[in-house]
């Protein structure tokens, strides 16, 4: 039993739920684990700090639907394995992100766990308005150093689809897609997506 689980006992239900959870930069990987277990919200840990992300709008949802079915129709009968959010990633020791989709070429790759995965092949974020910087910048450089081989960042304030791939240890953009294009993987031969497509999806 986590320090959190064990500090929430019956006999505490009726406190402010804040007052039984550690302080921001105390948490622990498996505080996080517990925490994350236990609520539908998504919430991302890095060196101690939670960070709860704004609740999805319909369209987000609509726009990863969309893509979700895409991708798994081209990754699952070549043997691969795509999840919608919420599902964690850990990318290093200290940090786990709950990408909006992660897709491993090989379904029996072991970086494939239960609770969470240790890594990916392709990562993909749609843009939230409320923090664009968040996807844009702050985790197209945490992914680059988790090694993963391609970000997708899906922007619907822009309607564009940047996609880059990981040269060295930075990633390089390979295409940006406005619509009246079709967004191309390098990872996944023959894999496309027009982009008008995208976000017009109901």
């Amino acid at each position: 039993m986590s320090r959190l689980a064990a500090r929430i006992s019956p006999s505490q239900q009726k406190r402010p739920l804040l007052d039984l959870l550690p302080d921001q930069g105390t948490w622990t990987e498996e505080e996080y684990l517990w925490l994350t277990d236990h609520t539908q919200r998504l919430v991302e840990f890095t060196d101690g700090f939670l960070e709860v992300l704004p609740m999805p709008t319909d369209r987000h949802q609509s726009i990863l639907e969309f893509l979700f079915l895409l991708f798994r129709a081209h990754v699952t009968p070549r043997g691969g394995k795509v999840h919608v959010a919420a599902f964690r990633v850990r990318l290093r020791s200290g940090q786990f992100r709950e990408p909006d989709h992660l897709l491993l070429l090989d379904a029996k790759d072991p970086r494939r766990q239960d609770r969470f995965w240790t890594g990916a092949d392709l990562i993909l974020e749609v843009v939230s308005k409320d923090n664009p910087e968040r996807d844009l910048i702050q985790k197209r450089n945490e992914y680059a150093r988790a090694k993963i081989p391609e970000y997708w960042i899906v922007n619907p304030l822009t309607e564009t689809i940047l996609v880059f791939q990981l040269k060295g240890t930075r990633y390089r953009k390979t295409g940006e897609y406005p619509r009246g294009t079709q967004a191309a993987s390098v990872l996944l031969p023959g894999f496309s997506v027009k982009v008008a497509e995208v976000f017009d999806a109901d």
